[in-house]
């Protein structure tokens, strides 16, 4: 976290996020997967393992993959670039992430409980969750805050403005704390439309999707069809030698 100074002098507390690019991987439509959806990859790695590879042929090697559903995923296409370009200033957004562990925690950290006043007959009760019930259920009843572990689940904050873009860092200014520590993977929602960026290798789905059974045997036919062409005709070549043979 760090801040930054608006034009009126005020000080906003803000949280740096590195944002993208973000690669498209694939793309799901209805007729062939079911539902639409895009998946993108963000951030790579050295070693993935063999079947990653084939899915990601052609591409980076990702250490992120995330689905995400669209109404129509047809505006993208396998290869297509994602950055910080798509936010602007103002936006107001939310933030999802994992928060951080604190570990086995009391009631009063964890739920935010009082405590018992430390006198009037309460020794070492200064903490204690109390009573938990009575006793006709002879079981504790489910959703009964009590101490346990904290922290280590998915949290989202909501109504974050964006203060600042940088596009050349890739990087955003978002007003306020987001869940979850340093080096985390986070997801940042917000309203409008999402516009791909075209690579500067202008790579097209069509280059880099298999291809079908069809596909390939059309492809073998006419490679054969190619090299019968190539071949010479071996009774004309006897002929020759034939016609030769009387001339002389």
């Amino acid at each position: 976290m760090t801040r930054r100074f608006q034009e009126n002098g005020t000080v906003v507390p803000v949280t740096l996020v590195k944002v993208g690019p973000c690669t498209v991987t694939q793309v799901k439509n209805s007729k062939r997967d079911g539902y639409e959806a895009v998946q993108i990859g963000f951030e790579t790695k050295k070693k993935i393992s063999q079947p990653l590879k084939g899915h990601l042929k052609d591409l980076d090697s990702f250490r992120y993959l995330r689905e995400f559903r669209v109404s129509s995923a047809g505006q993208f296409k396998r290869g297509d670039l994602l950055d910080v370009s798509i936010f602007q200033e103002g936006d107001v957004v939310q933030v999802s992430g994992i928060s951080k562990g604190k570990g086995f925690q009391g009631v009063v950290k964890r739920h935010g409980f009082h405590g018992s006043p430390a006198t009037h007959g309460h020794k070492d009760q200064l903490r204690m969750p109390g009573s938990i019930g009575s006793a006709f259920p002879e079981h504790v009843l489910k959703g009964r805050r009590m101490a346990g572990r904290m922290g280590g689940k998915r949290a989202t904050a909501k109504n974050l403005e964006i203060i600042e873009v940088n596009q050349k860092d890739h990087q955003l200014a978002i007003k306020g704390a987001v869940p979850g520590a340093r080096n985390q993977l986070i997801l940042i929602l917000g309203e409008g439309e999402v516009s791909a960026v075209i690579p500067e290798n202008n790579q097209t789905p069509d280059k880099v999707s298999p291809k079908n059974d069809k596909e390939q045997k059309e492809d073998i036919l006419k490679k054969g069809s190619e090299k019968e062409e190539e071949k010479p005709n071996q009774n004309s070549a006897k002929e020759d030698k034939k016609t030769e043979g009387e001339n002389k």
